[in-house]
């Protein structure tokens, strides 16, 4: 591209980010994501005070103090808001004890209480705490706390956050969706609650998931906290001890099967698509048997994806690559690999497919390759080693059950444990999605000691933490300092002496679904492409140094959040533009889209990720 060119369109791309600026569009005004211009409110004095999306408390200027009568009704003093976190993060300190509910009451919990009443009271400033110490919270806001607010959600309710549908509202959720009162959503994380975490069926408090990651899409995709919504889809629960709670909030009958259940979900889907026909749903924590089937149903026509079965698998294919590089190897040895599975759920299935595409795409993607990269894996859930000769095979594990007369000549058979499989395979890593806590004991770990890799990886990656497969400690301590570590929730390094550590990455979907959502929404991509969500993963795998790598960082810290998510928006944008998916999104056309350089599409990003900072509040009366 000529200098005359670039210079046309770099000048192009200020003029239609300077329009966007300004561009005001909505019945009711909400902050833009660039944060600029002023907000229209059709509110003042208390009510002001009271609405978390415009409150800003004692940052409230004495112009806007008389412009919104405002004025007595706040201290004198006006703060900015550096000094209100300041102050809020001292009395965070100060109160962490005070809020716990006895001794059992475990202090990430109380983080989130008062985490959770500022969220209550002034989301932007919520947001602007959260972003500047994403490290120490979001374990608060997300996994592994988020799954002990999820089994307190009852008593822990205090203001709804998020829209609930349920089964008794069949016929109802069309009208019933336009009660939300923003008139844009850009993002909807939808759960059923009947597989939180590791946790099992927790009902109508597996809300706490779907707003714990819309947090994270605000924090580290900047995506409007106003144009944001956590969804419940309440059919019930299977689980008996809620069902005979009388303190539950959902639903106290057995969850809908079968043409019952689709029927809600559909319902559910017709009516948000007809109100915000471009928003991006997430779909998250529903059970294997119908998390596949809503994906397939729904991914090819609307804009959507499964975290547990995509982002999980995205995660998870990144650490794998990382893994190939901590040995010093290229990625495309990747296909080398023998890796064993332990967990069959939806998202143990979700990694296999995903890591068999980048095998056979790096070995040609053909037919042969695509059959050739099964070779590569072996896969045990709770009966042990799938093959050939397992009765009522779960129809999404068919295409890794191994062949039997194969598995003799390597002296396994139909239902091996896994220590049996580990010994004889010698993987060169044990990946764990079995939602069982310790799973890898220490009799396994002594088993992996034979692999032939140079470089043996563990990835324990069932959250919550509890839940983990084994921590780096076990691992560490049997395997030595040459090995890599991955775990879904956060472990502390482990120090060897000498200036040794072991690193323990966080392999979490944190690092992936607020890039592939961000990317989706500003290319206007109509769908969420496998390709897309490979571009996601590459870059994910690409984005550590060769010199971490060696040292066995496979996974950033989080504190680099913001700026891998951007990369990996971009990326997303990038990859859509190769699959002719764009459609522009508000001012930016596809044609336009397709113009930008990779410098410019970073910026583009940037552009459009909303910052915690308080917009001007004008007063206009209805």
């Amino acid at each position: 591209m000529g200098i005359a060119n670039k210079l046309r369109l770099s000048s192009s791309l200020s003029r239609i980010l300077h329009r966007r600026i300004l561009y005001s569009s909505a019945a009711r005004s909400f902050t833009t994501s660039e944060g600029h211009r002023p907000t229209i409110v059709h509110k003042q004095g208390l009510d002001i005070l009271h609405d978390p999306w415009f409150n800003k408390g004692t940052a409230f200027t004495m112009t806007e103090r008389n412009r919104l009568d405002l004025r007595g009704l706040l201290p004198p003093n006006v703060m900015d808001s550096e000094q209100q976190i300041q102050r809020f993060m001292t009395d965070l300190k100060r109160l962490e004890e005070q809020a716990r509910d006895g001794p059992s009451d475990p202090n990430a919990l109380a983080k989130w209480r008062i985490l959770n009443r500022l969220h209550d009271r002034n989301e932007t400033m919520y947001y602007k705490v959260l972003i500047n110490n994403i490290e120490e919270y979001a374990p608060i806001v997300y996994t592994p706390t988020v799954g002990l607010v999820c089994q307190n959600y009852s008593g822990l309710f205090r203001r709804p956050r998020g829209m609930y549908f349920s089964a008794e509202d069949r016929g109802e959720m069309m009208s019933m969706v336009y009660n939300w009162p923003a008139e844009q959503v850009d993002m909807i994380v939808v759960t059923d609650g009947s597989r939180i975490l590791g946790l099992g069926d927790l009902g109508v408090h597996g809300i706490g998931i779907a707003v714990g990651k819309l947090d994270l899409y605000v924090a580290a995709a900047g995506i409007n906290p106003q144009r944001v919504l956590p969804v419940m889809i309440d059919v019930g629960t299977n689980n008996e001890k809620l069902l005979k709670d009388p303190m539950y909030l959902g639903l106290q009958q057995r969850r809908l099967e079968d043409d019952d259940y689709i029927d809600v979900i559909d319902e559910f889907m017709e009516a948000v698509y007809t109100r915000w026909p471009h928003v991006i749903v997430q779909f998250e924590d529903f059970q294997s048997k119908w998390a596949f089937k809503l994906l397939q149903r729904y991914r090819y026509t609307n804009r959507m994806f499964n975290d547990d079965v995509q982002g999980t698998a995205g995660v998870a294919i990144a650490g794998l690559l990382g893994a190939v590089r901590a040995q010093g190897r290229p990625m495309i040895d990747f296909p080398k690999m023998k890796i064993v599975v332990a967990g069959a759920g939806s998202a143990g299935i979700g990694v296999l497919n995903a890591a068999r595409k980048t095998m056979a795409r790096m070995l040609g993607n053909t037919e042969t390759a695509f059959d050739s990269a099964l070779s590569q894996f072996w896969v045990v859930d709770a009966q042990g080693l799938i093959t050939e000769g397992r009765e009522n095979i779960d129809p999404e594990a068919q295409p890794f059950a191994r062949k039997t007369k194969e598995m003799e000549r390597q002296g396994l058979k139909e239902g091996a444990t896994l220590v049996e499989v580990v010994r004889e395979v010698k993987p060169d890593v044990l990946l764990g999605l079995s939602a069982v806590g310790g799973l890898f004991s220490k009799e396994v770990l002594e088993a992996m000691k034979g692999s032939t890799s140079t470089r043996p990886a563990i990835f324990a990656m069932s959250n919550p933490t509890k839940n983990a497969e084994c921590t780096p400690q076990d691992a560490f301590s049997i395997l030595g300092e040459n090995m890599i570590f991955a775990s879904g929730s956060p472990f502390k390094n482990v120090e060897f002496g000498s200036g040794h550590i072991g690193h323990c990455n966080q392999g979490n979907n944190m690092y992936l679904f607020p890039g592939i959502g961000l990317g989706t929404l500003l290319s206007g991509a109509p769908i969420v492409s496998d390709g897309m969500l490979q571009a996601a993963s590459e870059c994910l795998a690409a984005y550590m140094s060769e010199e971490e790598v060696l040292q066995g960082i496979i996974y950033p810290p989080i504190s680099r959040i913001r700026d891998i998510t951007k990369r990996i928006a971009a990326a997303v944008i990038k990859e859509a533009i190769e699959e002719d998916l764009v459609e522009g999104y508000r001012e930016m056309d596809a044609r336009e889209l397709q113009k930008l350089n990779e410098e410019e599409l970073m910026e583009y990003v940037e552009n459009n990720m909303w910052n915690p900072e308080y917009p001007t509040l004008v007063y206009k009366d209805d």
